[in-house]
């Protein structure tokens, strides 16, 4: 079965590599492709955060792995793709909550998303406090490791 699935926005921002650290100071621009009107994004800013649902332009599928170890760091055990949010995956679709900072007509400004310059955007979601986990968030410890200067 195939999907189709078209851009909504376009991010734009000063990150132009796939570099896996130091996303924190990036401030992101979104912007409606012209196919959307600029009510699209009526009430957004009653919002504190949002799903950004992007598609990983720059990855490469080819290198997709099933099963490795997360960044090629052999002290961390190998685990499926499906325990890892690396950008190389089998349908390259990422997913962020983000800060909502500001609109202005057909744009939105966030902080903490880790998208690149000119990456398309599949969706935009508002946050809401009743779809988020109820329990206590659960992680191995290499993941924190991971994550050290993910937002720094």
């Amino acid at each position: 079965m195939d999907i189709l699935l078209k851009p909504v926005a376009v991010v734009a921002n000063d990150r132009k590599g796939l570099d896996d650290d130091f996303w924190g100071p990036v401030l992101s621009k979104i912007t409606l492709l012209p196919e959307f009107p600029v009510n699209a994004f009526d009430g957004i800013d009653t919002f504190s955060h949002l799903e950004i649902i992007f598609f990983f332009d720059q990855a490469d599928p080819l290198k997709a792995l099933t099963h490795g170890h997360p960044r090629g760091n052999k002290d961390w055990p190998a685990v499926g793709i499906f325990a890892q949010r690396k950008s190389n995956r089998p349908n390259s679709i990422g997913l962020t909550i983000v800060e909502l900072v500001r609109r202005e007509g057909n744009s939105i400004w966030v902080k903490n998303l880790d998208a690149v310059d000119g990456t398309p955007v599949l969706d935009i979601k508002p946050v809401m406090k009743e779809f988020l986990p109820l329990g206590e968030i659960k992680q191995p410890q290499w993941s924190h490791e991971l994550m050290n200067n993910y937002w720094k």
